[in-house]
């Protein structure tokens, strides 16, 4: 009896891994939906890609697979499983209905919070003490279907979204694990999400890293931990010139009982800022587009 057929949509490191547990295990994989790489993009993850190549399992990289031709290219792959892994497009539903073992997703939150996209990001923004993996089925909306598993670790209320991102990642693998031969068998068991604890959020773009000096310290500080490198970060203009700001400290002995209006400058050495209930050191920084500007005490960014 032959296998069955798995159609694997994936990208990211998380893609990178779980398309990886497939072939050790020697899965039937029949074909790698993925994305071209961006230029524009800092790629700092593996990808799926090189782990398809290397064991000969076909790679497609379709702009869009939700046109007549490519669900017709999906359907000669005959899936009797897909499964999805931070493919970063949705998936139409006459797609999602070709597989008679079903369609399945590995998402990056805790669910049913945090669905949408970049949810390490949007969890590290907030705050959140607690992230996970969750498996589980592809419908119409995103991230809605039924629960399989889920599996989450601690996170420091100093980890940056990297660091989140590594912490989290074997959970992946975890969850795979356990349930791929009940997913490939059809036995999975499958828990509805409780709708009334659901929070969503959209992609972020390079334009959400402005910092708002009206927020608290914890809110600025959390919002340069959640876009730090290898993201496109955290700034503020003054005039022409933008200050990136990639790490700050919130509770420093610079900070400690300085006040002022949100965005003055309390202090040039160090640079410290005020906030809207104290101020923030600014630790690393890099001035673009312009010419470093002088700065003085009591101006407001």
């Amino acid at each position: 009896m032959s296998k069955p057929r798995i159609v694997f949509f994936g990208y990211s490191e998380v893609g990178f891994e779980c398309l990886s547990l497939l072939l050790e295990r020697g899965d039937n994989v029949v074909g790698l939906i993925t994305h071209e790489d961006n230029p524009h993009e800092k790629i700092w993850f593996k990808t799926p890609a090189a782990a398809a190549k290397e064991k000969g399992v076909p790679v497609f990289t379709p702009e869009s697979v939700n046109n007549p031709e490519w669900r017709e290219k999906i359907a000669t792959l005959k899936p009797d499983l897909i499964l999805s892994v931070y493919y970063r497009n949705m998936i139409g539903t006459k797609i999602l209905d070709l597989p008679p073992l079903g369609a399945w997703n590995m998402h990056g939150s805790l669910l049913p919070g945090y669905r949408g996209r970049a949810p390490i990001n949007w969890a590290v923004l907030h705050g959140e003490p607690r992230i996970g993996m969750t498996l589980h089925r592809m419908v119409k909306s995103a991230d809605a279907g039924a629960i399989v598993d889920q599996a989450g670790v601690d996170l420091s209320p100093r980890d940056t979204a990297e660091q989140a991102f590594r912490k989290v990642l074997p959970c992946a693998r975890v969850v795979l694990a356990r349930q791929i031969d009940a997913l490939l068998a059809g036995t999975a068991k499958e828990t509805p999400q409780d709708e009334s604890k659901v929070t969503y959020f959209g992609g972020r773009k390079p334009e959400d890293g402005r910092i708002h000096w009206g927020q608290t310290s914890r809110q600025i500080f959390n919002l340069i931990r959640a876009v730090t490198d290898p993201y496109p970060g955290a700034f503020t203009d003054v005039g022409p010139a933008r200050l990136m700001v990639w790490w700050a400290e919130p509770d420093s002995p610079a900070t400690r009982g300085g006040k002022g209006a949100p965005g003055e400058i309390l202090s040039l050495t160090p640079l410290v800022v005020a906030t809207a209930d104290g101020s923030v050191e600014l630790t690393k920084t890099e001035w673009r587009n312009a010419p470093a500007p002088v700065l003085r005490v009591g101006q407001v960014l």
